[in-house]
């Protein structure tokens, strides 16, 4: 049995009062029964604690309801209830709210709930805090080994810390905030507030609060399909928002009198600014970011500040093809008239169609018409802007792009025209008086008249509850045993149940093990087991990646192979068909494509395990000072080449799909790999020319032209965005916007690349203009032959005719042809 031998904290004269009042009126025949409540209430005692300080060696138990509590008693940390049998160690402010509300300000992997029996919080011998679970594994660990002795406490300000006996910090849980932060607790460059799920559901939500690469505090959607940054307003830039980019420390914190300050100039008081109230600032279910102030005399929360008033500009919020409709303080969520939900319990999910509608090449014989609404915005996702545009030029431009789902037909008050902007995706939309124009949504001409709005009265809340789904059950605590009969008709039905299962199982083991030794055998690399994988990921805990396909952990294999272990979002993927994938990107062989060493298709898991790469994708290092030219242009020529084999050299032809900085990994020479298949199609030889894909893939900025003009998607795709790299890479300016040096013009995608032109033209035989396009952080020293090599297969890869832009093969054959030859450059300028 453990002792917490430390600061323990029981109501002592209840339990005397309470064992008193029981012996005054026994009797001699009531002896036995005064023993049995002494022990009981002495055993209650020893298991029950609430404590300031836990020292090495000891633990907090579920079971017991353990906890530890700040000095002042505003705050606790123990095991909180998540769901059925289901804990997250937290901590919460100890005074519940006015409606019996645990107030959360912490989680250690909230997005692991552990299972309650024998579940247990313990500061090793070593100074290391574990999570254990009922099984005895360890979920969450601090890596804080040390040789001098530490203690765990709760501080006042509600930061959990191991500390050593002089108050040194080795660990603390201002370090990895979740969704809140409290007075005095730091928001840096590493850490951000990952909103909860929904009102219920702890686990990751939505929407995030960071320091973007711009230096500026960001809020974020960051869906399962889609990310968009909305706060502060995305057509702003920073210093019209009044913010600053120019500052490197990426810091923020809000104080105890209710003052928030951050690097990039942001700031703001608090309504109750000053009193001396309890305070926290969370990023809250619905995106918003809100500071809540307590009303200690009745227990209530108050909003004090929040980022946006009108929420139906938070990004996400109602999903796509759907409204957010502001109503006084509340917000309602509808969908589309022509589409319903596609969860009734998640508005975040958005809705669908509810009509097929076929495109039709002769735009005169079309079968879709379109539905004015009015008052009604769709921020962002535009497959093009056309300005001075008709209503009829406009609604004919939609027509002919089968990708084309409505059009904002929008009236410039500064130009006293119209403006065209086409919609391949409808989301973010909102409905708002403020708004003038009208949107045009694309519908069947047949019925078009009988499409009304639906779920106009369905509720789009802060607290929408989501149902959190666990497969933790409780144990069952019937201890009797059940009559005979009852036993004697389970037993038959759990035979017949066994012996089905038992036939089903070997079947498919049958033909799962044989298509696993194929495939083990066909491309030597080995399967893993989940346990093996989670043991050599230290229980999923050291993430080093996530995007769209999933998450990617550090981890060490047993034989000290250090690997990248990517949890892929297939749950519902059979492990056949699963196979079958794996296999052809097992097959993949090259120095300049990331390797596959071994797979994991157990249950609902699906995981790929890759070689580690150790400076990590190309995007960490293209801002920093680590890459000078030499490398850079190195980096070109690998990148192409792993790109040259996918398409050209391999079994199978192999489109990437989403070729960006962020998939293409470095490993300790710098050389680069391309990586993360995860959006990327397999497609056979003879069908190349024909390829048709079911959904824009790829990410905003790198995308070629061809995802949203209805044209035949090939390799090329993948030369525009590798284009669109090599422009970054030479110039620093990110496709996704940025600004010149000057602060002046606007740099997406499209006007970078017009920049450049122009900067060329400019030039006529004077190679000068190069060095004015050259990333700063170079600093001047570069080989200006070979940046304007770069620079000349760049701007012919992001050609918008198709047949203008080079192959691989033809842009590696164009890097290495100059790579000694300096004499030929201002020919091929």
């Amino acid at each position: 049995m453990e002792v917490l031998n430390v600061g323990i904290i029981f109501s002592k004269p209840l339990y005397y009062q309470q064992y008193s009042f029981a012996c005054n009126y026994c009797t001699m025949k009531r002896h036995i029964v005064c023993l049995i409540l002494s022990v009981l209430l002495t055993f209650d005692l020893c298991f029950s604690s609430n404590i300031l300080t836990l020292n090495q060696g000891s633990s907090l138990v579920q079971s017991r309801n353990d906890q530890i509590s700040s000095e002042n008693g505003v705050f606790t940390a123990g095991f909180y209830s998540v769901g059925p049998n289901a804990y997250c160690f937290s901590i919460w402010f100890t005074q519940q709210s006015v409606n019996q509300e645990q107030i959360i300000v912490w989680m250690a992997k909230r997005d692991y709930p552990v299972n309650g029996k024998e579940t247990k919080i313990s500061l090793t011998e070593s100074g290391e805090l574990h999570l254990i679970d009922a099984g005895q594994q360890i979920i969450w660990r601090t890596n804080t080994e040390s040789d001098l002795p530490v203690s765990l406490q709760l501080k006042n300000n509600g930061n959990l810390v191991v500390q050593t006996p002089d108050g040194d910090v080795i660990w603390q849980s201002f370090d990895s905030p979740t969704n809140t932060l409290l007075p005095g607790q730091f928001l840096t460059r590493n850490t951000k507030l990952v909103s909860s799920r929904s009102g219920t559901n702890h686990s990751s939500g939505y929407y995030k609060l960071f320091f973007d690469n711009d230096n500026v505090l960001r809020l974020l959607y960051d869906g399962p399909d889609i990310t968009s940054a909305f706060w502060p307003a995305p057509w702003e830039v920073p210093w019209v928002a009044g913010r600053s980019s120019f500052n490197n420390s990426k810091l923020a914190v809000l104080d105890s009198a209710g003052l928030f300050l951050s690097s990039d100039d942001f700031s703001f008081k608090t309504t109750d600014y000053g009193a001396t109230n309890y305070r926290r600032l969370i990023l809250d279910v619905d995106g918003n970011a809100r500071v809540y102030s307590l009303d200690q005399a009745v227990g209530r929360w108050n909003v004090t500040w929040q980022a946006l008033v009108e929420t139906c500009r938070i990004h996400g919020i109602c999903g796509a093809n759907s409204l957010c409709n502001k109503s006084f303080d509340d917000r309602r969520c509808s969908c589309l008239p022509g589409y319903k939900m596609k969860d009734q319990a998640d508005w975040s999910l958005g809705c669908e169609p509810d009509f097929k509608l076929s495109c039709n090449d002769n735009v005169e014989d079309d079968v879709s018409e379109f539905l004015q609404l009015p008052h009604v915005e769709f921020y962002g996702y535009d497959a093009g802007h056309v300005q001075n545009c008709s209503y009829s030029s406009c609604a004919k431009l939609c027509l002919e792009n089968c990708n084309c789902n409505g059009f904002q037909h929008t009236f410039q008050s500064s130009t006293g025209l119209y403006d065209c902007f086409p919609k391949f995706l409808l989301f973010n939309g909102r409905r708002a008086d403020d708004f003038q124009s009208p949107t045009y949504i694309r519908l069947p001409k047949a019925n078009i008249t009988s499409y009304k709005e639906g779920n106009s009265g369905l509720h789009c809340e802060r607290d929408n509850v989501i149902a959190l789904e666990r497969s933790y059950h409780k144990h069952n605590e019937q201890k009797w045993v059940k009559p005979l009969i009852w036993a004697t008709s389970a037993l038959g039905v759990v035979e017949l149940i066994c012996v089905l299962i038992f036939l089903y199982k070997t079947k498919v083991r049958s033909n799962g093990a044989t298509i696993r030794r194929y495939i083990e055998v066909a491309t030597g690399f080995e399967r893993f087991t989940y346990v093996q994988l989670k043991k050599a990921t230290n229980n999923f805990n050291d993430e080093i990646g996530r995007g769209g396909g999933g998450i990617v952990y550090k981890g060490t294999l047993p034989d000290n192979r250090v690997v990248a272990v990517k949890c892929l979002k297939l749950a519902n993927q059979e492990e056949a068909e699963f196979l079958t994938e794996v296999s052809t990107i097992g097959k993949l062989n090259h120095k300049n494509v990331i390797n596959l060493w071994g797979y994991c298709a157990e249950g609902k898991h699906r995981m790929l395990v890759y070689e580690y790469m150790q400076h990590g994708s190309l995007a960490k290092n293209l801002y920093s000072d680590e890459l000078d030219w030499e490398k850079r242009y190195e980096i070109a020529v690998g990148t192409a080449k792993g790109l040259a084999y996918l398409h050209d050299e391999c079994l199978e032809w192999v489109l990437h799909c989403d070729v960006k900085p962020q998939n293409i990994l470095l490993d300790s020479m710098y050389r680069p790999k391309v990586a993360d298949f995860g959006v990327s199609r397999l497609i056979n030889r003879d069908g190349k020319d024909d390829s048709k894909f079911s959904k824009i893939r790829g990410t905003r900025g790198y995308m070629a032209p061809e995802w949203v003009s209805h044209l035949p998607i090939t390799s090329k795709v993948d030369v525009y965005s590798y284009g669109i790299v090599i422009l970054e890479l030479v110039t620093g300016k990110n496709p996704n916007g940025t600004f010149d040096t000057n602060g002046d013009n606007y740099m997406d995608s499209k006007s970078l690349i017009i920049w450049v032109k122009e900067k060329m033209q400019e030039a006529d035989e004077n190679i000068s203009w190069i060095q004015e396009i050259i990333d700063p952080c170079l600093n001047d020293d570069f080989d200006i032959y070979k940046m304007g090599v770069l620079i000349k297969v760049a701007m012919q890869c992001v050609e918008d005719n198709i047949d203008a832009r080079p192959t691989m093969n033809q842009v590696v054959n164009l890097l290495l042809s100059h790579n000694n030859d300096e004499t030929t450059i201002s020919d091929s300028l």
